[in-house]
């Protein structure tokens, strides 16, 4: 049960995701949730439009003066919704300024920096499987990111690999609650997970994947 004074802070990956509110109700869901029943004023909300590799975070800074000015505690639907940086995460617990993750509501200080760490190998691991399946598919002669007709079988090919290496995390994702495509595009961005050719996912992108992944 919460008790005393809160600023919430939430974040989405791009401006479409900020106007539209897809991730955002899930995330004020949560917070809510976390509060409800208590003795608890919900002082002011910050939402961050950015991407989640990036540590200039302006509102996640007004958030931080505003909690400091007033004597509130910060608080998040998730985690890993600040960044899968662990060095990120210990700057903000040494800002003078008490935090509290909605999923982790009894972590202490301790228990965060090493789920930070855990977030941040996750990412490092997706990331690398990916790599991995695309430099054996390369090593098999497929070529890839390729265009024209004479090479449209081997990028097939290499499109089959890199999906099926997503597989998993495409369901962790869908897991986590995330089923429309525009949030599994946000999860995937979120995530640090790259496209076959290094860069961000879009909802064509991910949409292709999805396709593929049922095929």
């Amino acid at each position: 049960m919460a008790s005393g004074k809160f600023v919430a802070y939430f974040r989405v990956s791009t401006d479409q995701q900020g106007a539209s509110g897809l991730g955002l109700e899930a995330q004020r869901k949560a917070v809510i949730d976390f509060l409800n029943g208590g003795d608890w004023e919900l002082e002011a909300e910050f939402v961050e439009i950015e991407s989640g590799k990036r540590n200039d975070r302006p509102q996640l800074d007004e958030a931080l003066a505003q909690c400091k000015k007033i004597g509130a505690t910060l608080v998040i639907a998730r985690l890993d919704r600040l960044a899968r940086n662990v060095h990120f995460i210990s700057g903000l617990m040494e800002a003078g300024v008490d935090f509290v993750a909605a999923d982790m509501p009894n972590a202490d200080r301790f228990m965060l920096h090493v789920y930070a760490a855990m977030s941040e190998h996750e990412g490092l691991r997706i990331s690398e499987r990916t790599k991995a399946a695309l430099a054996a598919a390369k090593e098999r002669g497929t070529v890839l990111g390729s265009h024209g007709a004479i090479l449209a079988r081997q990028n097939a090919e290499a499109a089959d690999t890199a999906a099926t290496a997503l597989r998993s995390t495409v369901e962790a994702i869908r897991a986590d609650g995330f089923n429309t495509v525009a949030a599994i595009t946000d999860e995937l961005n979120r995530r640090a997970v790259p496209t076959a050719r290094g860069g961000r996912w879009h909802t064509t992108s991910v949409q292709r994947l999805l396709t593929r992944l049922r095929g």
